[in-house]
């Protein structure tokens, strides 16, 4: 008995120490990890253990985010990202002299921890503990003799230190290292750091070549990243002195989201990341809060020396205020890199009384360039001063808080910011100084100016005066009305049809500055998408709330349309399936909508994208049905008008923190009367592959339009895939092969693989015959909306039979309709002609 008890302590041991049935953080002289085991952080934040890179079969070592996500996890750490492991025989253990190895099947090392210590004899005890932190440490009797934390590979944590880089990039002084693409772990192309040559700054190489740089820092921020200018505090980086003096970085959110961290990514981006949660369920997904690269103004010295970009500028590179391009053709032709010269020599070094005066010219809102030099000044006429008595000073700066920055070398990699940033002083010749510096001018002269000053300001504020005297008489005659207080009326400069005023009553006004400020000047990294009525921009209020900003594009008649009838439709509508406006922005040529922020951008943004696909299972792709069909009911006939909305689609479905859906951008919707039930057009406007036949070759429209186009989607949420996208060896569209699918019995091929529960299939099935009776040839034979939402919700299955659906062809011709360009004729035969091409 005594010997069977022994045998089954020693099994219970092995398997307890294996990892089996058993979750720990921690491994012992005694233990050991086996693929496919891992360890888990007490609170279970992070695993460590053995994984493969998407779209590989190689077993790495590594820590990763212990989330539930739709594609590929998020490795933090590798520890033998150059020799992997080639099957699943691997072991991770502690040595007898307290090394962590990674052996292979043969129990050959293909990985080491190389701890030397010279105290070994002494120690009774080792153990790796897998921290919440996500850092791996070694102890030996207690002491942290190795940690993960000191060997980073690409990834920043939360209290990570990136220490100082040396000019010899030795070992001593890491960096972290991007891996070689997505599917392979090893030292790739690109590494970063934190230099200290005068000021520190964090720098990303391609190889050796600069390939982005921070900016110098700033007591809480880089003066080079324009987003920190705004979100510093969130941002958290702090730069301290280890012993020696040494510089460190070191990373830690303001808001202790553990999840946020910094990646050094394959392709040169240093990103911000971020997990989202999917509605408390399996598969969230990663995010990217921030990225280093923007525009190609953010690539190091993108413009060459003494050249200045700016994004906003087309070209966007132009050389500093007296110097001119050292190779015209080349500049000309877009090849920046030689840079610029100057025009005028500066005065010679030690010339007294020689001539003229060297001076400066400002530049303002910079990324200031490199190799910037600290010096003690009194102020910013001291800093000055310091340079202009510098034979070598070539630019100064001071900015307030930090001080005199001078510049002794060549002036590369200067960006131009819109309000932000640090204004940059750079000596030129006296000839180029545009005019006479003030401290040169005597009272007399400024007398003068100020004279000059007031005459000129009276005599535009009375022209203005008289403009707009001439302006309102003529306005009276014509009866137009501005803006007063929160009542206006929006109106074209060539009024045509109803739309042409709209009323916008008690909707909030925002101010052009407020809005200015929340999308960070509009700039392209809060851009969420584009279209004929202009761009839409993410931005976040004073109070923190998210909104997302509609900015109709200038000069644009056919967006002001748009506008107006955005303004005039989903300012009257209130449905938990619609998108909330919040209110608008009108001054000058500006004109804004302003609405809630849904921060799972739209429906066609994880439908059609593999990697976010598994995302929607299939109750929330249910859930999407029912809303869409209840948002749509409540246009057609609950709402205080009736409203066809022309332009229903996937990426016009949005969705909320819960993935509920609200159906967006009224642009192109249409009011109808009382007893209308039908609308005729000659400027079709929509998009192929959502438009039913009546409305693509003859322009009539109706609520059955819209059910055409609600078909359309639930064909697509069933199939994952996009209809005038779709691709097939007979030319079908995705209408036609899910008709062929349907008369053929073979419904199965239809469905999206990762919803194909057998649990759900009545429901799919039943989606699936809606979709093809919405989508039905002639509008008589499509139910309405309200019919839809009664055969979805009972448990009826016997649904009548679909007819053979319009466009079962592919198409051919533009995918959008309307808004590609100006042209109020766009033509019903243009429509019918590309129409007839495909069929």
């Amino acid at each position: 008995m005594d010997y069977y008890l022994h045998l089954l302590f020693i099994f219970l041991s092995w398997y307890g120490v294996s990892g089996f049935g058993s979750v720990r953080n921690t491994i012992t002289t005694t233990q050991f990890l086996r693929d496919p085991d891992t360890l888990v952080s007490i609170n279970t934040i992070f695993k460590f253990g053995f994984f493969s890179p998407i779209n590989s079969t190689n077993r790495y070592v590594g820590i990763w985010y212990n989330k539930e996500v739709a594609d590929a996890i998020e490795v933090v750490w590798v520890a033998n990202r150059e020799t992997p492991l080639t099957d699943s025989s691997g072991v991770v253990k502690i040595s007898g002299i307290g090394n962590l190895q990674v052996l292979d099947g043969k129990n050959k090392s293909i990985w080491s921890s190389n701890v030397t210590t010279n105290y070994k004899a002494n120690i009774t005890s080792y153990v790796a503990k897998l921290l919440d932190a996500g850092n791996l440490v070694l102890h030996a009797n207690d002491v942290i003799i190795w940690q993960s934390f000191d060997h980073l590979t690409d990834t920043l944590l939360h209290n990570t230190k990136l220490r100082l880089d040396d000019e010899n990039h030795t070992p001593a002084f890491p960096r972290i290292a991007s891996w070689k693409s997505s599917s392979d772990p090893s030292i790739g192309r690109f590494t970063a750091g934190l230099i200290h040559s005068r000021l520190p700054e964090i720098f990303v190489w391609d190889g050796d070549r600069p390939y982005w740089r921070s900016g110098p820092w700033y007591g809480n921020m880089f003066l080079g990243v324009k987003a920190m200018y705004y979100f510093a505090q969130e941002d958290g980086f702090d730069i301290e002195n280890e012993t020696g003096g040494t510089p460190i970085l070191s990373f830690s959110s303001a808001s202790r989201n553990v999840t946020e961290h910094y990646v050094l990514n394959y392709d040169g981006q240093l990103l911000k990341r971020d997990y989202s949660e999917a509605n408390g369920s399996i598969g969230g997904y990663w995010f990217n809060l921030w990225w280093s690269v923007f525009s190609d103004c953010d690539i190091y010295g993108k413009c060459g020396e003494f050249g200045s970009c700016n994004s906003d500028h087309s070209p966007i590179c132009s050389c500093l205020n007296g110097f001119q391009p050292r190779n015209n053709t080349e500049w000309n032709a877009g090849n920046w890199s030689r840079g610029c010269k100057r025009k005028t020599p500066l005065q010679k070094c030690g010339t007294v009384g020689g001539g003229e005066e060297d001076g400066f010219l400002r530049l303002r809102n910079t990324k200031v360039p490199e190799n910037a030099t600290w010096l003690y000044s009194e102020g910013e006429e001291d800093c000055r001063q310091t340079c202009l008595g510098n034979c070598a000073c070539l630019a100064y700066a001071y900015y307030l808080g930090l001080g005199c920055l001078i510049w002794n070398e060549t002036l590369i990699d200067i960006q131009e910011f819109t309000s932000v940033g640090v204004d940059l002083f750079i000596r030129v010749a006296h000839s180029e100084l545009v005019v006479t510096k003030p401290q040169q001018q005597g009272k007399a002269s400024k007398t003068k100016l100020i004279l000059m000053i007031v005459m000129i300001g009276l005599a535009t504020i009375s022209v203005i005066m008289l403009i707009y005297c001439v302006w309102r008489r003529t306005n009276k005659r014509n009866g137009v009305t501005r803006v007063v207080r929160n009542k206006t009326l929006l109106q074209t400069s060539t009024p045509k049809d109803g739309t042409s005023k709209v009323e916008i009553g008690d909707l909030p006004v925002f101010g052009l500055e407020k809005l200015t400020i929340a999308t960070d000047h509009f700039q392209d990294f809060n851009k969420l998408g584009r279209g004929g009525f202009g761009s839409v921009y993410k931005g976040k209020l004073e109070d923190g709330q998210e909104i997302a900003v509609k900015r109709l594009s200038k000069g644009s008649g056919q967006g002001l349309k748009e506008f107006m009838t955005e303004v005039l439709v989903i300012s009257k509508l209130q449905h938990r399936n619609l998108v909330k406006l919040l209110g608008c922005c009108i001054e000058g040529e500006e004109k804004m909508l302003v609405y809630e922020y849904m921060p799972n951008k739209s429906l066609d943004a994880l439908l059609f994208d593999s990697k976010y696909q598994k995302i929607l299972d299939w109750k929330k792709r249910f859930n999407i049905i029912l809303g869409i069909c209840r948002g749509l009911l409540y246009l057609h006939r609950d709402s205080r008008l009736r409203i066809i909305h022309r332009d229903l689609k996937a990426s016009n479905i949005l969705l909320d923190g819960n993935f509920n859906p609200k159906i967006s951008d009224f642009g192109m919707a249409r009011i109808f009367g009382g007893n209308q039930d039908q609308g005729d057009t000659k400027r079709i406007v929509g998009t192929y592959g959502y438009m039913s036949p009546e409305y693509a070759m003859e322009g009539r429209f109706s609520e059955k339009s819209d059910v055409f186009s609600l078909g359309v989607l639930l064909l697509e949420i069933v199939s994952g895939r996009r209809n005038n996208l779709f691709k097939d060896e007979d030319s079908l569209s995705l209408l036609g092969y899910a008709w062929n699918s349907w008369n053929e019995g073979n419904i199965l091929s239809l469905i999206d693989p990762t919803i194909s529960e057998s649990a759900f299939h009545g429901e799919i099935l039943k989606c699936v015959q809606l979709g093809l009776l919405c989508v039905q040839e002639f509008p008589n034979d499509r139910p309405s909306v309200s019919m839809v939402i009664s055969m979805i919700e009972s448990e009826v299955t016997d649904l009548p039979s679909p007819s053979q659906p319009g466009f079962t062809q592919r198409r051919v011709g533009s995918p959008k309709l309307g808004q590609q360009n100006g042209d109020e004729n766009c033509s019903v035969d243009r429509v019918s002609i590309t129409v007839l091409m495909g069929r």
